[in-house]
């Protein structure tokens, strides 16, 4: 019997210093809890641009009227409304703000500027804020 009973059991905590793991794909696209990073927000971005430009395109070479274009233009449309506003709240909350200053790009010319150098460009918090650890 070398097992002590009076020994306090081991358990790994998270000491809040680091990443707690990657994000899921359905996590970035659908929700807004959580934090990600600027390099996760640019290639969301990059890939809401890359999908609709080849969805176009796609269209446009298979021959589709214009009026049939725009028709599912607007159907692709409303799910990448969502996705857009998913990952930019999740950007503000690393910048440990409430997702509601999505808003900001309401107002014209400076809430779109003021979005981008917020979310694009200014680092996030290092350590745990008050929605959860930086995620990869």
């Amino acid at each position: 019997m070398s097992e002590n009973i009076y020994q306090s059991p081991n358990a790994e905590l998270d000491d809040g210093t680091g990443a707690s793991g990657s994000i899921t794909l359905k996590e970035l696209l659908f929700s807004f809890k959580g934090r990600i990073g600027r390099k996760l927000y640019w290639l969301s971005v990059l890939g809401l641009f890359v999908g609709m430009f080849v969805f176009i395109l796609l269209l446009g070479l298979i021959g589709v009227s214009e009026s049939i274009v725009g028709i599912l233009t607007l159907i692709v449309y409303i799910p990448i409304i969502w996705i857009s506003f998913a990952v930019q709240i999740k950007r503000w909350h690393d910048r440990d703000k409430s997702g509601w200053w999505v808003l900001i790009t309401l107002v014209p010319v400076i809430g779109s500027l003021w979005a981008l150098i917020e979310n694009g460009f200014l680092a996030g918090d290092e350590g745990p804020n008050r929605f959860g650890v930086p995620r990869l």
